[in-house]
């Protein structure tokens, strides 16, 4: 079983926006931050995320010392998403980084085509669990949004670990009962967006998971922020420790879009919150149901 560190830095907007040396610094400083590993994929910001990545560690001449970094297989512009196409993605993805092994590869959004072609003797799974028999990666993953959809492939037992989004947080249980399979699999769980997008951060986010909430979903956020004042605990540290503190996740993924953020994640890292906050959340009972899915 993999043993990633408890935070993931993520990469997905790396190279999305920001001059030349802003997404160069970025990269850099993703790469020596000692918070954590990186994550990213074929696809972040068109391939400029591992491409950026690339050239970071060539300018850094390698990886940090005990430092990870791990990519996703994507379909390809037409949604092709087949086990030839995983092959491409994979020399894609190496190639950008300049390295010729990965730790984990997930299987990223496969939403072209069904479980039963994901499946198959010529899909996308049997190509990575092909490319883990050779040694190019040490394991692979399932990484998608749709809850019902990764926890299929769950069920499936081919794969080492898993990654969920949006739906493991202080104001959603959603991903529950598929991280609880995927825990009794022995694979490892990324969770990843604590803060639901941004409305559980300390900023004006008014979507959770990229979608409108209803209006007991929201009224339950403002309980929960009215709470964490009661507490005095900042709500972005809760929403983070959330995850950390959980026994079914191994590493929590966080979004970095600027090096001012890496420099709030190690603030929110060190924060304290009290058990009694969360012995409160969930004394205010289920959640609503989130927007997703």
């Amino acid at each position: 079983m993999l043993r990633p560190t408890p935070i993931t830095l993520g990469a997905s907007s790396l190279g999305a926006r920001g001059d030349a040396d802003e997404i160069a610094a970025l990269a850099d400083a993703l790469l020596a931050s000692e918070l954590g590993d990186v994550d990213t994929s074929n696809n972040y910001a068109g391939g400029r995320s591992e491409a950026e990545l690339g050239l970071a560690i060539a300018r850094r001449g390698g990886l940090r010392p005990g430092g990870r970094l791990y990519s996703k297989a994507d379909a390809d512009a037409e949604g092709r998403f087949d086990g030839d196409r995983v092959r491409r993605s994979i020399e894609e993805s190496l190639g950008r980084l300049g390295l010729d092994h990965l730790p984990i590869y997930h299987l990223h959004d496969p939403y072209t085509i069904t479980l039963q072609e994901g499946m198959a003797a010529d899909g996308p799974v049997a190509a990575l669990l092909q490319l883990r028999d050779e040694g190019v990666i040490d394991a692979i993953g399932i990484a998608a949004g749709q809850t019902q959809l990764v926890h299929d492939y769950v069920l499936t037992g081919a794969f080492d670990a898993v990654l969920t989004h949006n739906r493991f947080t202080l104001v959603d249980r959603q991903a529950l009962p598929l991280i609880r399979d995927a825990r009794e699999r022995g694979m490892t769980v990324f969770n990843a967006a604590p803060f639901g997008g941004g409305i559980l951060a300390n900023g004006t986010a008014e979507t959770y998971g990229y979608r409108s909430p209803s209006a007991e979903f929201r009224a339950h956020i403002e309980a929960l922020r009215a709470l964490a004042r009661d507490h005095g605990v900042d709500l972005a540290a809760a929403a983070l420790h959330f995850s950390l503190r959980s026994s079914l996740v191994d590493s929590t993924v966080v979004g970095i879009s600027s090096r001012g953020r890496l420099d709030q994640l190690a603030e929110l890292v060190a924060a304290e919150v009290p058990e009694e906050f969360f012995d409160a959340v969930e004394a205010m009972g289920e959640p609503p149901a989130s927007p997703n899915d």
